[in-house]
């Protein structure tokens, strides 16, 4: 039986202005995997993200989502996107954990409808996952960047996504608690079934929870199982990052209130 293909990138390239950023990218994710993407800065991580969500379109290439040809796919609830905003957020934005987590049914209900008590449901049902329940009527603003994320992630689930996509988002989180962090996404690909692709600089602790790593710098240098990119030594790593890079894996103790 063939393995049910996420997302598929096909040879995809793409250029600012006349610099290549992106340059025939091949890679795929199947269904239940946990995809790390690496790489050095300025190595076309988060512009790969934007083409593969449709805000920017490839020069060269496909990009399917689900089976169908981006240009045609239609089905965005079932995307989930986690950008870097604990990093950016408005700490004065005027709104509650809850009211933010609701805006990400808008997919689902849309833009001019109205949320009713299922939504309501369904919001704490997703913040529940995440374990951030308890913070449902507090104001966004007041949460630590680590707890900021979390009520994110809840945003980027209540909506039932297969596909989840985070670009960097440990950004802005307290260092001891990243390692709380990783073993919540990995909960929700293991537990939840949602197959994850989640862009770090992070490699060696993404190793440890990730099921599969690509690294890219402008293109795909590697594309396989976690288990075999741990056994590549610096000197290795060093070739497909084109720089001096050293693997570092967090190691910090759980603490209550984390994250």
């Amino acid at each position: 039986m063939d393995t049910e293909k996420i997302l598929e990138v096909d040879h995809v390239s793409f250029k600012y202005d006349k610099e290549w950023v992106v340059r025939d990218v091949d890679l795929s994710i199947d269904k239940g995997q946990f995809l790390g993407l690496v790489g050095p800065n300025g190595s076309g991580k988060s512009t790969l993200i934007k083409l593969m969500l449709g805000l920017v379109k490839p020069d060269e290439g496909n990009i399917r989502l689900f089976g169908s040809k981006l240009r045609h796919f239609n089905k965005w609830q079932e995307v989930g996107f986690v950008s870097q905003k604990a990093n950016s957020f408005n700490s004065g934005f005027p709104a509650t954990v809850l009211e933010v987590v609701k805006t990400g049914l808008v997919s689902r209900i849309g833009a001019f409808r109205f949320f009713n008590r299922k939504h309501k449901e369904k919001a704490i049902e997703a913040l529940r996952v995440v374990e951030m329940e308890e913070y449902a009527y507090d104001s966004i603003g007041e949460l630590s960047g680590g707890q900021q994320q979390r009520v994110f992630i809840a945003r980027a689930l209540v909506s039932d996504p297969s596909l989840l996509i985070l670009d960097e988002p440990t950004v802005g989180v307290d260092a001891k608690h990243v390692t709380d962090f990783y073993d919540l996404l990995a909960k929700l690909n293991s537990e939840q079934g949602i197959s994850l692709l989640m862009v770090t600089h992070d490699i060696g602790t993404i190793t440890e929870h990730a099921t599969h790593v690509v690294c890219m710098n402008k293109t795909v240098h590697f594309h396989g199982a976690s288990e075999e990119y741990k056994e590549f030594d610096d000197e290795a790593l060093n070739r497909l990052y084109g720089h001096s890079v050293q693997q570092l894996t967090h190691n910090y103790q759980h603490e209550e209130n984390q994250l």
